[in-house]
């Protein structure tokens, strides 16, 4: 394909920038500088690349609240609008974000699947479908990039559950392989032309994802024509040779990797040849030369054509409410218009929301807008708002809610500098404040005054990796080691363990705390430093059912009753699966209670993947709200109170009972996870099951109006690619405007029953006013009517006549038209 005037101008600065480089100096580019850095090179022009974590906002350099950034919803959420156009617009605002932190790769989005509900990191995914998240993961990437800011779409692949991420060793078929787990990567490379790729930590089917050149090389870059960079998870690449040929472009972090002095010996000794250090070296340079860092090589987008501003709040506002998904709406509760006398609004998570995930997609908004902010300042003096606890769900204390100083301290005591804390949290990787040099600190302080007002037991607690002591006005609680679980290297700050201690105050006095952290010579991994523990407080207040009986009673008073519930970062985080779908603590039973003490009730789920709901059917509503970004408690707000449409729907099926779940095995045996069940996940495998049915179906949500389905038409043919060009019209027969998502799925005839009942072939989003038609045209994929054929290694077209069926979700189809799908499709 012949390059545009840009790309050869590009291509041309990349080769001489190439050509006038010695292997030390080739080398030298493909492993980080530290943390988050690709070092520069001023000899060749070539800027420093700063990579920033960013799923749902671009976090940039420091891991701390002092440098905040705009909290987009989570990922699952961005699905759950099934809207490619409202999520490039996203994709954008994370662009600007990076720029504005100084950051050229935003290393999202994340694309695995859905395989199971018990995946801890889903609500950084987007999906249990391909198709949703290839094209929602294109739309990111598209997004971000229309920014001049790359994208690392991961993780390449098979990376769909957190335990033993590290070390596991993926077992599945090459069929399902490319139908299921490949496919959204493929779909994002082939549509957006992302500019790096994430490689996973995780072996499949023997080699590690770092290392696999089967899949690196001959699928990503040989079959797909992926020309961009791909990038290690971090500490994931491990050997050198291996890493080397296998394709992997990027080692981080740094500055110690696998990478180095290792591989100019490698090269030199004749284990590496030095052209494949050339094409790795080509790819991180045109990567540089893309986001503008390369001298003489023209940016991918002119800085002169960088989309409008985007106000981020306003669309993080926006996003939210697009994403809720509303479930159950008995006697249309829902909107509460007008707005009710009285509100009782319960629930830990009404008045601290949990706006994100933990781990990477973790961000520090300058402000979060709680569900009680929301709808204080939305109901107004003419509304009585009662908050009620209800039920604490968290299973470790939460940090110390008391601003202290945090002393670092080098080998002799001696100090190297202070940092303040806003709570008892101390949280800092790869740069230390003050510009402290990690290889001279030793200890870290950290002081603050606890209890003041507040007479009773008050619990304390430490929580992280290595040795403390623990001090209560000068009293030590605790000195010794805690220790992590597994081998994963991010454990110390994803899933620290925690130690706790009591300690008796009276109400006139606070107590100072000291919590102290000893750290190893050699602090952190790869040669970056990291510092990560908390000191928790829990203060004395009403026991578990107390709290619960003032929210029934605060229930029982009002008009209405809105319940937030959800999950916690214990249970629902990078780094840990879920033993549960089951919401923590004893929320069910709160629920229970508040429903029957009034038949208005409306339960909130803040939560990023499937939570079990066994009182579905005793409440008036129930709306998914997900991690919902900064800007949560506004946009439930304006959905409550009907100021706009809760227009998500499901991007997976939720169980009704954990033990129905198609696929519930997250735990590798002896190294390996064998994805048995094959093609049939999510509500492929559901379609299949004769007894039990899911709760919600994948593509199931409801609205404030009601749609008709009138028409379908289907015309074999099209562009370049296209099996079918199809019509789906409907009709808003409700009293206000509204959002409809149509699906299209496509049925094969059944004969073959290696093949899934259904599958979602497209998807388009109308609005309409009362009594208006809209139309959603679509193309279907010929993808849809192929198989992989492991006998030939290709992909195979099968004949025959197939139905499309369009609809409101994967078991709501009225619309119906036969299809035949000839020979030569």
């Amino acid at each position: 394909m012949a390059l545009d005037t840009r790309d050869a101008r590009r291509e041309t600065a990349v080769e001489a920038a190439l050509a006038a480089l010695d292997l030390p100096a080739k080398v030298a580019l493909l492993a980080g500088a530290d943390m988050w850095s690709l070092p520069a090179n001023p000899e060749i022009g070539l800027g420093r690349l700063v990579m920033s974590d960013g799923p749902a906002g671009v976090r940039g350099e420091q891991w701390t609240p002092d440098d905040p950034s705009v909290a987009i919803p989570s990922p699952t959420a961005l699905a759950a609008t099934w809207d490619t156009d409202l999520v490039r617009r996203a994709g954008r605002l994370l662009a600007q974000e990076a720029r504005r932190k100084g950051a050229h790769v935003v290393l999202a989005p994340t694309v695995n699947l859905h395989r199971s509900p018990r995946g801890g990191r889903h609500f950084e995914c987007y999906s249990e479908d391909p198709v949703l998240s290839g094209e929602i993961g294109a739309a990111v990437v598209a997004g971000v990039q229309d920014g001049g800011v790359a994208t690392t779409p991961k993780h390449f692949v098979a990376n769909d559950s957190e335990t033993d991420r590290y070390t596991v060793d993926v077992r599945v078929d090459d069929r399902t392989l490319r139908e299921l787990y490949l496919a959204p990567f493929e779909t994002i490379v082939k549509k957006a032309h992302p500019w790096g790729l994430m490689a996973a930590y995780n072996g499949v089917n023997g080699p590690s994802m770092s290392e696999h050149r089967e899949l690196n090389h001959g699928v990503l870059r040989g079959e797909w024509g992926f020309d961009g960079a791909l990038v290690s998870d971090w500490t994931g690449a491990r050997d050198t040779v291996r890493a080397a040929l296998g394709g992997l472009d990027v080692a981080m972090p740094g500055p110690l990797t696998v990478y180095g002095e290792h591989l100019v010996k490698a090269v030199r000794e004749g284990l590496v040849p030095e052209d494949e250090v050339d094409e790795l070296a080509r790819r991180v340079l045109r990567l540089a030369a893309r986001v503008g860092l390369l001298a003489g090589a023209p940016a991918a987008v002119d800085p002169a054509e960088l989309p409008p501003p985007v106000d981020g709040e306003a669309l993080a506002r926006e996003l939210a409410a697009r994403s809720f998904v509303l479930l159950r709406n008995e006697g249309g509760v829902l909107p509460l218009d007008p707005a009710p006398a009285s509100v009782a609004l319960i629930g830990p998570a009404a008045a601290e929301l949990r706006f994100g995930g933990g781990g990477s997609a973790q961000v520090f908004p300058e402000r979060v807008v709680s569900p009680l902010e929301g709808l204080r300042e939305a109901l107004g003096a003419g509304t009585e708002l009662r908050h009620a606890l209800g039920a604490d769900p968290r299973t470790f204390l939460p940090p110390a809610a008391f601003p202290g100083r945090a002393e670092l301290l080098g080998a002799d005591g001696e100090p190297l500098g202070t940092a303040a804390t806003a709570d008892g949290s101390v949280r800092w990787l790869g740069t230390l404040p003050g510009g402290v040099d990690f290889a001279e600190l030793r200890q870290v302080r950290l002081t603050t005054e606890v209890g003041s007002g507040r007479a009773g037991v008050h619990e304390l607690s430490v929580r992280g990796v290595g040795r403390y002591r623990l001090e209560a006005d000068g009293e030590v609680l605790f000195e010794g080691a805690l220790l992590p679980s597994g081998e994963d290297p991010a454990a110390a700050f994803l899933n620290p363990p925690e130690r706790r201690f009591t300690v008796e105050l009276a109400a006139d006095r606070a107590c100072e705390v000291r919590l102290t952290c000893v750290l190893p010579e050699n602090t952190g991994l790869a040669g970056f430093g990291l510092v990560s523990f908390q000191l928790g407080h829990g203060a004395p207040g009403p026991g578990p059912d107390e709290l619960i009986e003032e929210a029934v009673a605060a229930a029982r008073a009002a008009e209405v009753a809105v319940v937030v519930v959800g999950t916690t970062e214990e249970v629902e985080s990078e780094g840990v699966d879920r033993d549960s779908l089951a919401l923590p603590g004893r929320q069910d039973e709160l629920v229970a209670r508040v429903a029957a003490a009034n038949p208005r009730t409306v339960v909130v789920v803040n939560a990023g993947a499937p939570v079990l709901m066994p009182w579905r059917e005793q409440v008036a509503a129930v709306l998914l709200a997900w991690f919902p970004g900064q800007q949560g408690g506004a946009a439930l707000a304006d959905v409550l109170l009907g100021a706009a449409e809760p227009g998500g729907r499901l991007p997976t099926t939720w169980p009704a009972e954990e033990a129905d779940c198609p696929v519930r095995e997250v735990a590798p045996t002896e190294g390996r996870l064998a994805y048995r069940e094959g093609l049939f996940i999510g509500y492929r495998a559901w379609q299949r099951r004769s007894g039990a049915q899911p709760a919600y179906w994948f593509g199931a949500g409801l609205g404030y109006t009601e749609w008709a389905y009138e028409g379908l038409e289907v015309r074999l043919g099209g562009p370049e690619d296209t099996l079918a060009e199809v019509c789906v019209r409907v009709r808003n027969t409700g009293r206000r405007a509204g959002r409809e998502v149509v699906q299209v799925y496509l049925a094969p005839d059944g004969v073959d029953r290696s093949r899934p009942d259904r599958q979602l072939a497209g998807f388009a989003v109308v609005e309409a006013g009362p009594d208006e038609v809209a139309a959603a045209r679509l193309r279907l994929s010929v993808r849809t009517v192929q198989t992989w054929d492991e006998t030939l290694g290709g992909w195979v077209t099968r004949p025959g006549t197939y139905t499309v069926e369009a609809g409101r979700s994967a078991a709501d189809r009225p619309l119906t038209v036969a299809l035949e799908v000839p020979v030569q499709a």
